[in-house]
């Protein structure tokens, strides 16, 4: 990626970061993943092994996920993943309303334990402006909170009400 801006995030978890990973990130888990966001996705096709870089996943959005989100879809191809460290990098192909203004988009989530079951995902995006320039503080919150945010904490509201699952 070319030169750009970084906006990053901390948020606070209420689960695990093991369990958060198995559900969210793990790559192997599309039924665990549907579940845990019934209402918010509709759909999760994986081109390619869905594990190791270059494979692309399109999420579907539900209705009401999509008109808040500005889309229907949103698609990344994995840059990395290391399940050891609890981190995934990943290339946004499409997505909302931001990225229609992005020439670039990659999005880094991180998982650190933070207590007996708690979490801190750490999230750093990074992008490039079609036009230059850095996102207005309101657009950067809508592409952190809409998005990445919105889907951790589904995860993490669904794996709350369910303790005994991907434990």
């Amino acid at each position: 990626m070319a030169a750009g801006y970084v906006i990053t995030e901390e948020c606070g978890l209420a689960v695990s970061a093991d369990r958060m990973w198995k559900v969210a990130f793990s790559g192997d888990n599309r039924a665990a993943l549907l579940k845990a966001c019934a209402g918010f996705i509709d759909d999760v096709d994986v081109e390619g092994d869905g594990a190791g870089p270059g494979s692309v996943t399109t999420l579907t959005l539900s209705p009401a996920a999509a008109a808040k989100a500005g889309a229907c879809v949103m698609r990344t191809r994995l840059v990395a993943r290391d399940g050891a460290a609890r981190m995934l990098r990943a290339e946004v192909l499409e997505d909302g309303k931001v990225s229609g203004q992005l020439k670039s988009h990659v999005a880094e989530a991180r998982l650190e334990a933070a207590g007996e079951g708690a979490c801190v995902a750490k999230l750093r995006v990074e992008y490039e402006r079609l036009r230059g320039g850095a996102l207005s503080p309101k657009d950067q919150a809508a592409l952190l909170t809409a998005g990445y945010l919105g889907l951790l904490k589904k995860v993490e509201a669904y794996l709350v009400a369910n303790p005994a699952e991907y434990g």
